[in-house]
Parts: C-alpha cells; sequence; structure tokens
C-alpha cells in the first residue's frame, strides 16, 4: 500500500542540562528510534530536535527500512540542505524532479526477473553455497542486539586504502578478507558464509531517490590458513564481483534453494558484514556548523553483525552480537583480532594467513 500522502511526525524537545551530554543523547536517540512504527496508519519515519541551547541542536530522523535505505539517507540530507538554502537565503531554486519514482523502478524489477533470468543466476548460487552449514544451532533470540562501538585508527585506514590500491583490489574486498580470516580464528569455523549489501543504485535514475532498493548477498569464505594472504584477497574480490554480478532477490534465492524457514533462524548465513559507503553530501551551510552521524538500531535477524563507517580519517566498527551466544568480553576480543589481522595483511601482505594470525595473537 502507498499512500500518496501522509502527516509529520517531527517534535520538538528541550533537553534539560544533564541530559546534553553526548552519552544521554544517545540515549534519547536509541529511546526514539525503539519505539514500533505503525504500519497501518504510518508514517514510517519520526524525528525529533532535540535543543540542547539556543543555538545547539541534535536533530534524530529515524526512518524503517521498508521506505528507506543507507543510500536513501544522502539523498535526504542533500534535500534538507537545498531546503536550509532556500529559506535562509531566499534562494528561488527547487529541488530538481525525481528521474524515476520508487514506484516506477519496482515495476521495472519485476519485469525483469522472470523466472527464466532467476534460474540462470540461482545454478550460480546453487554451486557456490554447496555444502555451507548453520554456525550456531540456537535460534536468534528475540529484540534487539546489543551494540558496541570501536574504531579503526587513521593510520591503519590510510594502510588498507594503499594496499588496495597496491593490489588492484577495492577497500572493501581488504577489510572484508581480514573479517573474514579474524571470525574464522575467533570462532573456529573455517567455512563460512556471511551476508552483505548491496546498494542496487547501478542506474542513474535510481541514484537521487528515496526508496529501500538494496538487497544482500551471502559471500562463501573458506579459510586455508596456508595460503598467502595476498592471494586470498584477491580471490575474494573476484567471488564479490561473481557474487554481486548473479545476486538475485533473496527471497528468491531462499525459495529457489529450498531453505526450509525456521522460526529463529536466519535463512542462508547468521553473520552480517556492512561497508557503509553510500555518498553523503559534504556539510557546508551558510551559518550553520553540523556534523552526520549514522546509527543501526541493529534489528537485522542475525546473530552477529560487523558495521564499518567512515568517521574522519578512520573508520567506526559497529558490532552487533545477542547476548545469547557472546558477551561483551567476546566481541571485544573479536574485535582485537580483527584490527591485528587487518594490520599483519597490511604490513605482510606476501605472509600466510598462519604467519598473520601467529603474529596476531
Amino acid at each position: 500500500m502507498i499512500r500518496k500522502s501522509c502527516g509529520i511526525n517531527f517534535e520538538f524537545r528541550a533537553v534539560a542540562p544533564k541530559d546534553a551530554q553526548p552519552e544521554a543523547i544517545e540515549e534519547l536517540a536509541a529511546e526514539i528510534f525503539r519505539v514500533p512504527f505503525d504500519f497501518v496508519r504510518g508514517p514510517l519515519y519520526r524525528a525529533a530536535d532535540l535543543r540542547r541551547a539556543a543555538n545547539d541542536h541534535v536533530l534524530v530522523f529515524a526512518i524503517h527500512h521498508a521506505i528507506a535505505d543507507g543510500w536513501s539517507l544522502g539523498v535526504l540530507v542533500q534535500d534538507l540542505f537545498a531546503a536550509y538554502i532556500e529559506v535562509v537565503m531566499g534562494s528561488s531554486e527547487a529541488l530538481p524532479p525525481v528521474p524515476q519514482t520508487y514506484t516506477a523502478w519496482g515495476a521495472t524489477e519485476r519485469a525483469f526477473w522472470q523466472p527464466a533470468v532467476v534460474e540462470q543466476r540461482v545454478e550460480f548460487w546453487r554451486a557456490k553455497l554447496a555444502g555451507s552449514l548453520r554456525m550456531w544451532n540456537l535460534p536468534i533470540a528475540p529484540g534487539p542486539p546489543k551494540r558496541w562501538l570501536s574504531a579503526i585508527p587513521a593510520n591503519l585506514t590510510a594502510e588498507t586504502r594503499e594496499l588496495a590500491r597496491q593490489d588492484t583490489v577495492t577497500f572493501f574486498s581488504v577489510l572484508f578478507g581480514a573479517f573474514q580470516i579474524a571470525f574464522s580464528e575467533w570462532s573456529g569455523f573455517d567455512n563460512l558464509v556471511v551476508g552483505t549489501p548491496v546498494a542496487n543504485r547501478t542506474r542513474q535514475t535510481a541514484r537521487e531517490t528515496m526508496g529501500y532498493y538494496a538487497g544482500i548477498v551471502p559471500l562463501r569464505g573458506q579459510i586455508d590458513r596456508s595460503r598467502i594472504a595476498a592471494d586470498y584477497l584477491r580471490a575474494g574480490h573476484q567471488q564479490t564481483i561473481d557474487s554481486f554480478a548473479n545476486a538475485i532477490p533473496f527471497v528468491e534465492l531462499v525459495r529457489a534453494l529450498g531453505e526450509q524457514s525456521e522460526a529463529g533462524y536466519n535463512p542462508l548465513f547468521e553473520v552480517r558484514f556492512a561497508l557503509q559507503n553510500h555518498p553523503m553530501p559534504e556539510v557546508s551551510l551558510p551559518n550553520l556548523s553540523a556534523r552526520l552521524s549514522m546509527r543501526s538500531t541493529g534489528t537485522a535477524r542475525f546473530q552477529l553483525g560487523c558495521e564499518i563507517t567512515e568517521a574522519g580519517d578512520g573508520l567506526e566498527v559497529a558490532w552487533l552480537f545477542r547476548e545469547n551466544l557472546f558477551s561483551r568480553r567476546d566481541i571485544e576480543n573479536l574485535d582485537g583480532i580483527f584490527q591485528r589481522v587487518l594490520a599483519g595483511i597490511c604490513r605482510s601482505p606476501e605472509n600466510r594467513i598462519s604467519e598473520v594470525l601467529n603474529r596476531s595473537q
């Protein structure tokens, strides 16, 4: 059901001095995120202006994945900035028309995914995912997972980018390869299937529209500790290209592979890895100093998630985990292994994976 219009869900809230500190603001934002959306009446977003002082505000914007993905937030911020300039500076320049509506995109997608196209791609996935096993035989606990933040420093981030450039692989491939190796060492699993989001914004007409375009793709990893680390990254890079090229809607993939839908279990994979590198506009506005910060509520049905976002010259790492499986100390240990493995690969990519792991102890 698509409504032609909906009400405005916006509140203004004065924040007491004791609640104006960053930790308290984070908790207030989390409270706003936790309130369930009404799918019948809508709208599927809410916004709150938290006023800390006359010239100090925090704008919290919560939006459901049913109507927006990470890329959409860049579109929203860009339009918000344009509207601010129009109001404050008196500009008469209107926002450009949307090149393609989300409804039109959906119709194009449905027309494309004919049974023959789906079946051709499913053959790739049958071969790619053959023999993959569930890692934990525990259902996903109800409610949102716990969230713990870490950071990759600027120097290691720069080294990661440089290795990607030297080896002609993507920044994602280096980070994801290091994550797979670290996760294998931490968990004891060598045969991995990890889900990662794909933007689905290759068409220019889809780049300026809000909506949930993103899909999710399972990536296979089989850790051989005798393998040269750089070779593993290059193979993973090619596998990612092939997997993205053969991506199909996740529901279609699950159905075609005959995965049983069990309450409390996510089909195909239990771990999610995401590099949030979708475009965001530069914050440069007249008479206004602003900083953007993204937050995930972590309500997706996975046992463990790792979300990496650019933060200045470094990277923010958000770990999402289920307390019935992992403790905070477990996740801190995983984060430490991940960062040491990443540093080891960047500084000695010609070493075998076993050597990288030995030096990361």
